[in-house]
């Protein structure tokens, strides 16, 4: 990881800080939810050692999840393609992606997630397409997200799906999405314990 990269990741993880603990005041639509770094280490592992080229984020907000995928992505002349229907965080993430030098390799998808993915689905050339997608969007519809996706990762690709354990508001939905999976005979998944819990699944 170039220093670029590192000091603005070094700067949102501040911020992230800032927010929990609730030492800055900030209106929801403008919050972070920002995955954990622990959770970034762990995603820019997993890319790193699939050698990853597509990859797919439902829910970019800031960029910072984003960041730790573009890092890989960059290195293996490969994409991410990043949903996200808020104006304010597009602007702000693009901002974050030019100062970490990876704007070019990453494509907002700009819409709700229902939307993007459902016009994903329609173009063939998506299907199978990515190596790796990273769900961590509204928990309402987790499970048509997961749903939508599988058609559009590749055989021994991998959907990862964050806020398994924690905030304990969500556990019901995770749950519910944790017990789907592993109805399905086409995939793997196993739940890990880092972050904020993490669903790691893998098509098969």
């Amino acid at each position: 990881m170039d220093d670029s990269m590192a000091r603005v990741l070094g700067r949102l993880e501040k911020r992230s800080g800032l927010e929990k603990s609730r030492r800055v005041d900030v209106r929801p639509d403008r919050r972070m939810l920002a995955i954990t770094r622990e959770t970034g280490e762990l995603i820019n592992l997993i890319l790193f050692v699939t050698k990853a080229k597509n990859i797919l984020e439902i829910g970019m907000s800031v960029g910072y999840s984003t960041l730790w995928c573009a890092d890989i992505a960059r290195k293996n002349s490969g994409r991410v393609f990043t949903i996200e229907k808020n104006q304010g965080k597009i602007d702000r993430a693009r901002r974050n992606f030019a100062d970490a030098g990876v704007a070019k390799n990453i494509s907002i998808l700009k819409g709700t997630a229902l939307e993007v993915l459902g016009r994903l689905g329609k173009e063939g050339r998506f299907r199978g397409f990515f190596d790796f997608v990273l769900i961590d969007a509204d928990k309402e519809n987790v499970i048509r997200y997961f749903d939508m996706v599988v058609p559009l990762v590749r055989r021994g690709g991998i959907i990862m799906t964050d806020n398994m354990l924690y905030p304990e508001k969500y556990r019901g939905e995770m749950r519910g999405l944790s017990e789907h999976i592993r109805k399905n005979p086409g995939i793997r998944t196993i739940t890990c314990p880092v972050g904020n819990g993490e669903e790691i699944s893998v098509k098969v």
